[in-house]
């Protein structure tokens, strides 16, 4: 990361602490689980809700890899750093989806 990145994600971070935003992700993590668990739990009926779990769980294990990749984000100090523009992230987007890898603009442009 460049210099200038690492001051623009340093000033991301400090508006939205580190301890905060692994509060936050952990919290998306225990709560994916959860619904995980719950799906598990889950048996019979028709055959469109049991394909309607199958979308469920591919989306929940993708939100899962996207949380454990944004930890690691956090760990390597990039995290809150647009991986389209390499511009901070608004903490506004943050505290809503504390795992977005891109700001939103990038994220339309990616579809």
């Amino acid at each position: 990361m460049s210099l200038d990145s690492a001051a623009r994600a340093g000033s991301a971070v400090e508006r939205f602490s580190v301890h905060e935003a692994r509060q936050r992700l952990e919290h998306e993590r225990h709560a994916r689980l959860t619904q995980l668990q719950a799906l598990g739990e889950a048996s019979g009926g028709a055959p469109e809700a049991h394909d309607l779990q199958i979308v469920q769980r591919g989306a929940i294990e993708h939100a899962l890899k996207d949380i454990d990749a944004a930890l690691a984000r956090l760990q390597q100090g990039t995290y809150g750093t647009c991986q389209g523009c390499d511009r901070p992230i608004p903490v506004e987007r943050l505290e809503i989806l504390p795992y977005a890898r891109c700001c939103v603009p990038c994220q339309q442009r990616a579809g």
